[in-house]
């Protein structure tokens, strides 16, 4: 579990790829949580994690779950 993707991509170029044009991102991962509560218990007992969302830069956020694996996107438009 990494926050490269394919073709060596990161959470900006994924963002950009979207359309989003962003000045500020973060992003967190996660696995093998099984619901919001843990995934979320995981992110906030994390020092790491718990800056992403308290981060006052971030004025948007995305969230996702495939399987196993859990994503949050934080971001502020241009």
């Amino acid at each position: 579990m990494s926050h490269t993707g394919n073709r060596n991509s990161n959470p900006g170029t994924r963002i950009s790829a979207a359309g989003y044009k962003w000045n500020f991102f973060a992003e967190n991962i996660a696995m093998g949580q099984q619901t919001v509560a843990e995934v979320m218990y995981s992110w906030l007992n994390s020092p790491g994690h718990c800056k992403n969302i308290m981060n006052k830069n971030a004025t948007e956020m995305g969230a996702a779950r495939s399987g196993a694996y859990w994503t949050q996107v934080f971001a502020r438009s241009l």
